[in-house]
C-alpha cells in the first residue's frame, strides 16, 4: 500500500462505521454533510467563476465540495484514490438530488490521454497529502493538462507555521516540509513562501493567497 493510501483507508473506515458523512467530521465534528472546511472559500470565488462550467475536483472524498458546486449549477467531476468515499459521494449526490460524475483515480498516476479541459480545478485539502516530489510534479502536470486556458485552480492546504506542534509519534524536517508518521512520509506542510515558490516554479501563477487559500490560473 503507497503512502498516500494508509491514513484515508483508516479514516474511510471509520466514516463508514461511525454513520459520518466526511473526513473532518472524524476529527473535528461538524454540522452535517454541508458544513466543510472550504466551503466559505469556494463561496467568496464564485463570482469569478464561469456560471454553469465545468470543475475538476481531485481528492473530493466523499464529495461536499462537489455536491455544492454541482448543486450552484456548474457540471462536475470529481475523482478519489479511495473507492469507499466515491461511493458514499455517490450516495450523498444522490440523496441532495445533484448531479457529480464521480470516479477512482490516483491523480499522481493520472492517464496520459486528457479526455477534457476544466474551467476550474479544485483541490480540498488534498495537496498536503501529497508527499513525495515525484508525485507532487506529476500531480502538477495533471492540472496543467486538464486546467482550460483562463481557467481557475482553486486550492485550500494546510501549511506550516512555526506555531504548529507535532505529537511525538510525528516528525518535521523542515529542509523539505515533510512530516513523517514514524518512517512514513505522512504530510508535506510548506511555509507559504515555498508553496508559492513550488506552484510558480510548477506552471501556476498566483492570482491571490489568504490563509490556506490559494486561487491560481496557467502562467
Amino acid at each position: 500500500m503507497r503512502y498516500c493510501e494508509v491514513e484515508p483507508r483508516e479514516v474511510y473506515r471509520r466514516v463508514v462505521a461511525e454513520g459520518r458523512s466526511q473526513w473532518n467530521e472524524v476529527f473535528e465534528g461538524g454540522s452535517g454533510f454541508g458544513d466543510f472546511p472550504n466551503r466559505e472559500f469556494l463561496e467568496g470565488v464564485m463570482p469569478e467563476l464561469r456560471a454553469g462550467g465545468s470543475v475538476l475536483e481531485y481528492g473530493c472524498g466523499t464529495g461536499p465540495a462537489a455536491c455544492f458546486l454541482a448543486g450552484q449549477g456548474f457540471r462536475v467531476d470529481a475523482v478519489d484514490l479511495i473507492a469507499e468515499a466515491v461511493e458514499l459521494g455517490r450516495r450523498f449526490a444522490a440523496e441532495l438530488g445533484v448531479h457529480v460524475n464521480f470516479g477512482v483515480q490516483d491523480v499522481c498516476r493520472w492517464p496520459a490521454t486528457v479526455e477534457e479541459q476544466y474551467d476550474v480545478v479544485v483541490d480540498s485539502f488534498c495537496l498536503q497529502n501529497i508527499v513525495l516530489d515525484e508525485d507532487r510534479a506529476a500531480l502538477f502536470h495533471g492540472v496543467r493538462a486538464r486546467l482550460a486556458p483562463g481557467g481557475r485552480y482553486l486550492i485550500s492546504t494546510a501549511l506550516y507555521t512555526e506555531d504548529r506542534e507535532y505529537a511525538d509519534e510525528f516528525r518535521y524536517d523542515a529542509s523539505t516540509g515533510i512530516c513523517y508518521r514514524g518512517e512514513l512520509p505522512y504530510r508535506r506542510q510548506l511555509t507559504p513562501s515555498a508553496l508559492r515558490a513550488e506552484l510558480t516554479g510548477a506552471g501556476f501563477e498566483l492570482l491571490s493567497f489568504s490563509g490556506n487559500n490559494l486561487v491560481c490560473g496557467l502562467s
